[in-house]
């Protein structure tokens, strides 16, 4: 696909500080359209930074926070979202008048929550959230066109300065994003449905496998069919990202297991008493949100 045409960077410097998956993915993108003049990266272990140096993925890096954040125009947080409040805190000394602050979590009110009172006055936040991603981590695993063609949600705050929001929009939409904003609470009630519930049913279903007698367990895995081979890709996710994710979005995340709950409880009921007709009428009606998915192109 095509990006944006980009005139000049967007920034000079953007910070990443974590180098997993998306930010490496990132800063790849980021300096394959021109977005800024240089990216750089800290992270706690001086091994992530050698690869991510070792791969071009970043200009330089180092595990002294201060000397990468401190000129950064834009300082992405990439780490999982129970760290991001201790991040801001240990950022905050370092960051330039001017400097915009964004992050990549998939829970929002809560990230918001940690990371605002720790930011001095003249920085903007703008919190986001990438929807793209795949079951692998680390800096190795990123790529360059992994948010093409998908949304990056953003979800500003009342006191966000829109051209610290505009910036920020733009750099997603230069790598390929679909950009679009949605109010804190909303976003985690959405991505409570949308991602957070699967990869539960998903860490829930392989776990049930793993818990099977010897004989039945080599069978599962010697067998599987696409179905449970697509739940153990999305059970390979990374386990403190997601053990993050549900200890902070569970609210709405217990909300939406609970209708869950009650939705399966129906099914099995269906099931028991053989109503072939309310199992048919519900599994087409389904069908229409994976044709919805494939017709917006994000199957």
């Amino acid at each position: 696909m095509t990006t944006p045409t980009i005139e000049a960077p967007l920034f000079d410097t953007v910070a990443f500080v974590g180098i997993g998956l998306i930010g490496a993915s990132l800063s790849l993108a980021i300096r394959r359209h021109g977005l800024a003049r240089r990216t750089l990266a800290t992270s706690r272990h001086q091994e992530t930074l050698d690869t991510a140096l070792r791969l071009g993925i970043v200009d330089a890096a180092s595990t002294d926070l201060s000397e990468v954040v401190k000129d950064a125009d834009l300082v992405m947080i990439c780490v999982p979202v129970g760290a991001c409040g201790a991040v801001a805190k240990a950022i905050a000394p370092y960051l330039k008048p001017g400097a915009i602050v964004s992050d990549v979590g998939s829970v929002k009110c809560t990230v918001i929550r940690d990371v605002m009172p720790h930011l001095p006055k003249g920085v903007a936040f703008v919190p986001g959230h990438p929807l793209a991603g795949t079951e692998f981590s680390g800096p190795e695993a990123g790529f360059a066109e992994l948010f093409e063609q998908r949304w990056c949600v953003l979800t500003p705050l009342p006191e966000t300065p829109p051209a610290a929001l505009e910036k920020v929009a733009a750099m997603w939409r230069g790598v390929g994003s679909n950009v679009d904003t949605l109010d804190p609470e909303h976003h985690d009630r959405v991505l409570a449905i949308t991602s957070h519930l699967p990869h539960l049913i998903a860490y829930t279903i392989v776990g049930t496998a793993t818990d099977l007698g010897t004989d039945l367990k080599q069978e599962v895995i010697k067998y599987s069919a696409s179905g449970f081979r697509d739940f153990t890709r999305i059970a390979a996710s990374d386990p403190v990202m997601w053990r993050d994710i549900f200890l902070n979005n569970r609210e709405a995340v217990l909300e939406i297991l609970q209708r869950f709950t009650e939705d399966l409880t129906a099914l099995q009921r269906a099931i028991r008493r053989g109503e072939g007709d309310t199992l048919e009428t519900h599994f087409t009606r389904t069908r229409a949100i994976r044709r919805g998915i494939v017709d917006a192109k994000q199957a």
